[in-house]
């Protein structure tokens, strides 16, 4: 080698499998879009030039959730490809986790590990960069459960603060609930300056308008249309984690402010639920929510009660527009897509990558808004 000539870095990533899922409680009609769906949550994650494998399994195994014959294959898999990291589409019991890593010889992540780090890696508030941390220590306190025999090896003496006979397992669950307080404060300090001022915007006469919906159907590009704002929107999984809210003019008129809020997905982790309670709180001040869903998707009807589901849990109960989006994309007179819409009311069809575009959305909003009443909304506000 020349002294002129220079090294180039090389990145040596790990040989990893994904492994699609079609689970018995999977009731999907369209399983290409959910194995869609967990390919882009891999990449979204970093997973580069993956070995794919798609299964079907009629009964879920307690101890390693395949089945005998699919394990035989996978594991034959991952010995022919050297396989260092196997990403399964589904989630997994600590027990599932511990056998299938110990036959596999590799690394195991599943769906909750995948989703888990997608949102460690975008949260950028330290609201959300909190929230995101306490999800990942009530998952780890989970995992414990399906860790080696080490940790429940009794570890004791005098003056150690364990105290005599308590397990390492013991004292690692105690140090991650120790954490998970210490965070929590920190977060409640943040939440009173969000409270702070989401009651300011309470006692503004405008209207508030929160944006809701599956991950990726475009909520953040509505936002940006409407508000001529440059929030983060790109064609991947939860882009959007921190709630964001912006001033909507109509006709050079304020007319209300507009939230939008993190995407939902298939069987999103409950500790993530949890932990953005806090964030999602903001829709329980909602005038109305628009409800954006990605009319592309051959599993939109899915999406759409993935999300009700969601809202229901966190005891949402507002005036709701449906806002399918993305109408440029598909033949909104093709007759079954028709009789699907038809379910869904009030709605509006819309391509919001354009203001003309998103024009049916903006005559609904302007409409509503005219008739938005404040002593109403804050006598709301006082009963909640």
């Amino acid at each position: 080698m020349t002294k002129s000539a220079k090294t180039v870095e090389t990145i040596t990533y790990p040989k990893t499998l994904l492994l699609g899922i079609w689970a018995p409680y999977n009731k999907t009609d369209h399983i290409e879009s959910y194995y869609d769906e967990f390919l882009k949550l891999a990449h979204t994650c970093g997973v580069v030039d993956p070995v794919i494998e798609y299964a079907r399994i009629r009964t879920i195994d307690s101890g390693y959730f395949l089945t005998e014959g699919k394990r035989i294959e996978i594991q034959k898999l991952c010995d022919e490809n050297k396989i260092e990291h196997v990403v399964i589409s589904e989630p997994l019991s600590p027990h599932q986790h511990r056998n299938l890593r110990k036959l596999f010889k590799a690394k195991v992540f599943d769906r909750t590990d995948l989703i888990l780090e997608i949102f460690e890696n975008a949260a950028v508030s330290g609201e959300g960069k909190l929230q995101v941390e306490i999800a990942k220590l009530k998952h780890q306190k989970t995992q414990l459960a399906g860790r080696g025999i080490h940790l429940s090896q009794q570890r004791g003496g005098i003056g150690m603060r364990s105290g005599p006979g308590e397990t390492a397992k013991e004292r690692e669950a105690r140090h991650i609930e120790e954490r998970i307080k210490m965070l929590h404060r920190e977060l409640a300090t943040l939440s009173k300056t969000r409270e702070t001022q989401r009651k300011q915007r309470i006692s503004s006469s405008l209207p508030l308008i929160c944006l809701v919906g599956y991950t990726n159907a475009g909520k953040s590009t509505i936002l940006n249309t409407l508000t001529k704002s440059n929030v983060l929107a790109e064609d991947k999984l939860f882009a959007t984690l921190d709630t964001t809210t912006r001033e909507l003019y109509i006709e050079s008129k304020k007319t209300a402010l507009i939230s939008d809020t993190v995407g939902f997905i298939q069987m999103l982790p409950p500790q993530l639920i949890e932990a953005f309670k806090s964030t999602l709180a903001e829709l329980h001040y909602a005038d109305l929510l628009l409800h954006v869903v990605d009319v592309s998707d051959s599993d939109f009807q899915l999406h759409i009660s993935v999300v009700e589901k969601i809202l229901r849990d966190l005891k949402i109960d507002k005036p709701l527009l449906y806002v399918f989006n993305k109408v440029d994309n598909i033949n909104p007179k093709e007759m079954a897509l028709q009789m699907a819409l038809d379910q869904y009311h009030p709605q509006v069809l819309i391509s919001a990558t354009s203001k003309q575009g998103a024009e049916p959305l903006i005559q609904f909003i302007q409409h509503a808004c005219k008739n938005f009443k404040k002593d109403d909304r804050n006598a709301e506000k006082e009963n909640n």
